[in-house]
């Protein structure tokens, strides 16, 4: 488990860079998380999440885990059959998208322990190789799998959601986002990690006091 608290060097730095991040760590506080260890599992989860709520997708994703008797493993969805896989609630090309990565990994045209030793972009470049897998899923393996600390994931909606409240904009475009959020480098997902958890917590239902002390 890694844990972030105030004394950290990256809480520390984004705290001087931002000074809205900086009011939005300290009401939030230290924050703990695991990576994930099971990188099929976690891609899989993320194509039947896609267009899809979190609730949605959590339940289609335990169907699934039940099909393959508690696991899901490339050798469990191997043995399913679309037909299968489709009755779990899922669409017909969420099925062809799983089905792809399934045989990708069987067939050792995609090695998910030896995207550890690739640099972001050739990450993103062999996992968006894969039908299905887009960049958005790339960039959520690389925060969430890989532990990568400078990802900047202004294609998710999520994000996106906190990053307007944070700076009262709607401008959520990719030139704009990338230009504000400069000064978070080089640890751009340990902001993001604090923006999901302030969806999380409630924090972006109502207007932030940051933007009052702020002026």
């Amino acid at each position: 488990m890694i844990t972030l608290s105030g004394n950290s060097k990256e809480i520390l730095y984004l705290s001087s860079k931002d000074k809205h991040l900086a009011q939005v760590i300290s009401s939030i506080g230290p924050i703990s998380y695991t990576p994930h260890k099971d990188g099929y599992a976690f891609l899989v989860h993320e194509i039947i999440e896609q267009m899809l709520s979190v609730k949605a997708g959590a339940k289609i994703y335990a169907r699934l885990k039940v099909l393959c008797g508690g696991r899901i493993t490339v050798k469990a969805v191997s043995k399913l059959s679309a037909k299968q896989i489709k009755s779990i609630g899922t669409s017909k090309a969420k099925v062809g998208y799983i089905q792809a990565l399934t045989k990708a990994l069987k067939a050792k045209e995609l090695s998910l322990p030896s995207l550890r030793k690739l640099d972001d972009d050739d990450v993103i470049k062999a996992l968006t190789s894969i039908r299905g897998l887009g960049i958005w899923s790339a960039k959520m393996y690389l925060i969430f799998v890989l532990n990568r600390d400078d990802v900047l994931p202004y294609e998710d909606a999520a994000f996106l959601q906190s990053y307007e409240w944070l700076y009262k904009t709607k401008d959520r475009s990719k030139e704009a986002v990338k230009k504000k959020c400069k000064k978070w480098k080089p640890y751009s997902s340990i902001a993001a990690r604090y923006l999901y958890r302030a969806l999380d917590e409630g924090l972006t239902k109502e207007e932030f006091h940051l933007f009052k002390n702020c002026q």
